[in-house]
């Protein structure tokens, strides 16, 4: 908050600044409305949850000055009550997964959630672009994933530069607001208001809390080096807990294939989170991520396979309150993180088509997945005792050319257990087996 503070006492001062120089004064309100159902249909006789909300977010930007751009953003979701959430799942105690996403999750029985998620003020010189506040950043571990009602959003300072072979930006961040949750958190508050698994000795992590952390620093940089060939340089480094390193290079081989390839590299920093390894976030000395994925453009359509390996010798941990992994491997409801001596293979097939009359066009993505585990029962090698399981996901975007700012939006979902899995309801229950459904009718404006 206290960068939210001094923003607000420096606007007195950029508003003394633009008396001071002749400005054509603009602002632009924009938004999203969004109505929201969404549905899992869980094993046998385990619950099946069903959720309705609506809400959006609503956004004002000033031209302050010429070079000079303040803008805020409230975002809400409002729960239509169509399901009491809040009510468990006999057999195994627990509630839904992804339905209570869509509120707040840490407060479902707050119905309306409203969250100031962006105040910022952004300053452009040439090639350069400096944000402070509250805002939206997109990077391959901290992201908005707003595949739910409010993004995931942060507070801090932001860089960018972009020139015609290159681009770098740096970040430093102080607090997040995790999706589906009404408010920001400091780095360490935040880690930990996700389910926190298992920790390595097989019993419920402790983290939550427990995570002393102050900041986030973030680097990247991309260089264009040759037409065909490209590379893209993360660095993150969590105060404390730890760093991560991303590499990915990609080679356009023709017109129509392309090569890519990814290394994500995980090491303590500091204690770990905390100086008691059963409260501690990071708990092992590293992990490694490999991954290769080649795509082919036809005239049908954009196809793809990728494959990742995580290593034996440590978890892949990034907090799930940050955003989704922007891995090949990556599946909309499910993740990785949380798993060592693990394969996934994923294919990808990306369409867009006009019909009636070109009056209506889809864009359709349909991902099929094979993802192998750890033992259910080996907490270091799978932190959220996720068995073997084929993924299956069709994504649906309409564009209807008489309705330009309507965006309606379909996904279908099923995860099917793989192998011999333990007789245990907890094993299935919103991991496997599973079948879910999201209706999404988006209006921009």
């Amino acid at each position: 908050m206290r960068l939210v503070y001094l923003f607000i006492i420096c606007l007195p001062i950029f508003s003394i600044a633009q008396d001071s120089v002749v400005v054509k004064k603009k602002g632009t309100l924009s938004g999203q409305w969004r109505t929201y159902y969404m549905m899992t249909s869980n094993k046998g006789e385990l619950k099946d949850f069903n959720a309705l909300a609506t809400g959006g977010k609503l956004k004002y930007q000033y031209n302050l000055l010429e070079n000079l751009e303040i803008g805020a953003a409230l975002y809400n979701s409002t729960n239509l009550g169509l399901q009491d959430l809040t009510i468990p799942d006999v057999t195994t105690g627990r509630i839904s997964r992804y339905e209570e996403g869509l509120f707040d999750r840490l407060d479902l029985e707050n119905d309306a959630v409203f969250l100031l998620g962006e105040l910022y003020a952004k300053y452009k010189l040439n090639k350069h672009t400096f944000t402070f506040g509250r805002m939206k950043i997109n990077t391959p571990l901290i992201n908005p994933e707003d595949g739910r009602m409010i993004p995931t959003l942060v507070q801090g300072f932001w860089y960018h530069f972009s020139a015609e072979k290159a681009k770098f930006q740096l970040g430093v961040l102080n607090e997040i607001a995790p999706r589906s949750t009404g408010e920001f958190y400091g780095i360490g508050e935040s880690i930990g208001t996700y389910p926190v698994g298992r920790n390595m000795f097989g019993n419920a992590s402790a983290y939550a809390d427990n995570t002393e952390s102050d900041y986030v620093l973030m680097a990247n940089a991309e260089f264009k080096l040759s037409k065909e060939f490209s590379v893209n340089v993360w660095n993150q480094y969590v105060d404390n807990v730890f760093n991560a390193v991303y590499i990915k290079p990609k080679l356009k081989v023709s017109k129509t294939i392309s090569l890519e390839g990814e290394w994500l590299h995980q090491n303590k920093v500091g204690d770990g989170g905390n100086r008691i390894d059963s409260l501690r976030y990071y708990n092992q000395n590293s992990s490694d991520i490999v991954g290769l994925k080649i795509g082919y453009k036809s005239k049908v359509g954009l196809l793809s396979l990728g494959y990742d390996r995580i290593l034996p010798n440590g978890q892949f941990l990034s907090p799930r309150e940050w955003g989704r992994e922007d891995l090949f491997s990556f599946h909309k409801r499910e993740r990785s993180e949380g798993s060592a001596d693990n394969h996934a293979l994923v294919f990808n097939y990306i369409n867009s088509s006009n019909i009636i009359d070109e009056e209506l066009n889809l864009k359709t993505i349909l991902s099929i997945g094979k993802h192998w585990r750890g033992s259910v029962t080996d907490a270091t090698l799978n932190k959220y005792a996720l068995p073997d399981y084929t993924h299956i996901n069709l994504d649906v975007f309409f564009t209807i050319k008489k309705l330009k700012h309507l965006r309606p939006e379909l996904l279908i979902t099923s995860k099917i257990a793989n192998g011999n899995i333990p007789n245990n309801a907890n094993l299935y229950f919103n991991k496997v087996d599973m079948f879910h459904l999201d209706i999404i009718l988006n209006y921009n404006f």
